[in-house]
């Protein structure tokens, strides 16, 4: 592993995520000491991950170590993603008109809504009955 690395720090509903992103690597992803293809093995997850190297063609010259906490995974994989992407762009400015154009640097800021007082859930009432 390389002394240098760049960290980015990712959040996705309840998720956070923090990516170190190490130059001169041959293109390892580990998330929580587990390969990214164990860890995430649901089909499109792991495309989804891998997307911000992608949009930067540094998909094969990086390692990328990633710690996740908290939420399920589709939280977890947008904030490994954000995290990604952040992290990249610490490590060369250049990169953010690539990223920016992908959608990569912006937080996804959808959250669970809280459930109201007098409804089943958020938003659904109780059925109606007239009688």
């Amino acid at each position: 592993m390389a002394d240098r690395y760049f960290e980015g720090v990712g959040r996705r509903k309840t998720s956070t995520a923090r990516a170190r992103v190490m130059p001169g690597g041959s293109g390892n992803i580990t998330v929580n000491n587990k390969s990214a293809a164990d860890y995430f093995p649901r089909e499109g997850d792991l495309t989804y991950v891998v997307s911000p190297l992608r949009a930067t063609n540094t998909e094969k010259s990086l390692d990328v170590t990633v710690t996740v906490k908290g939420g399920g995974v589709t939280g977890q994989t947008g904030a490994v993603k954000h995290a990604i992407a952040r992290a990249l762009l610490k490590m060369d400015e250049n990169m953010r008109k690539a990223l920016r154009k992908e959608g990569l640097l912006t937080r996804d800021a959808r959250e669970k809504e809280r459930k109201k007082p007098g409804l089943k859930r958020a938003r659904k009432a109780p059925t109606y009955t007239k009688r």
